[in-house]
């Protein structure tokens, strides 16, 4: 991706490069749902089996919907570059096969090893509505906005490395009833996540030329991350029955 002159428009002067990067990055750090009480409970050891499991199941009707919102970006790119990068998220998470290591199959091993079924992972009828409502809402904003903004969502990757690691080791240390193989899908993101959020930004600052470009970008991170935060809620506060 070539890089050209910021323009201006007239909301005022596009943010510099570092300036931009900085605004966005800010966005996860005072907004990602690593913060939200229910991941700071499972980080902490304090999570029943009851309530691991149901955040598994629940947190698998978004994974499922991952390759979706993300086919859905693939159409709007510009570019057989911007496409091969975003076709290999679709791979990444479907896999090249049936029973394949994509991240689709390794979640649904994550709940294998916490005693789910591949049935019981698969029912959206034990879904929370609000997490129905949260992955709608996600995948209806990569449909409707402009790539450049449904990239800029996606961004919240910029802060799932270290998420992963906490996670692997909250695991570990406080879930020994979980079989470890089950926690690929975590050690595959550290390196994933990494890659691809450095492609997604970017993309992002690439395509985002004007301040209101940016502000919009600005906009659809923080969309993004109240989604994943909304999503917690709905697992949080979900009856107490169920995976």
């Amino acid at each position: 991706m070539t890089s050209a002159p910021p323009r201006t428009d007239e909301t005022g002067a596009a943010w510099p490069a570092d300036e931009f990067t900085e605004r966005l990055r800010a966005v996860t750090a005072a907004r990602y749902h690593d913060r939200h009480p229910f991941n700071l409970r499972m980080h902490r050891g304090e999570l029943t089996p009851a309530e691991v499991r149901r955040w598994i199941a629940a947190r698998f009707h978004y994974q499922r919907h991952i390759p979706v919102k993300d086919a859905l970006i693939l159409a709007g790119l510009d570019g057989p570059g911007e496409r091969r990068t975003w076709l290999r998220r679709i791979r990444d998470h479907d896999g090249t096969a049936d029973g394949g290591e994509g991240g689709i199959e390794r979640w649904l091993r994550l709940g294998e090893a916490a005693g789910l079924t591949r049935e019981e992972l698969w029912d959206t009828s034990r879904v929370p509505p609000g997490v129905r409502f949260a992955v709608e809402a996600y995948v209806t904003f990569c449909r409707q906005r402009p790539a450049p903004e449904a990239v800029a969502a996606s961004l919240t990757e910029l802060s799932a490395p270290d998420l992963m690691r906490t996670r692997i080791a909250a695991f570990e240390r406080h879930y020994p009833w979980i079989d470890p193989a089950g926690l690929a899908y975590f050690r595959t993101r550290v390196t994933q996540g990494a890659r691809d959020g450095a492609e997604a930004l970017a993309l992002v600052l690439a395509r985002s030329r004007t301040r209101e470009q940016q502000e919009r970008a600005v906009a659809a991170l923080t969309f993004k991350c109240e989604v994943l935060w909304a999503l917690l809620d709905a697992v949080d506060t979900a009856p107490g029955t169920g995976p």
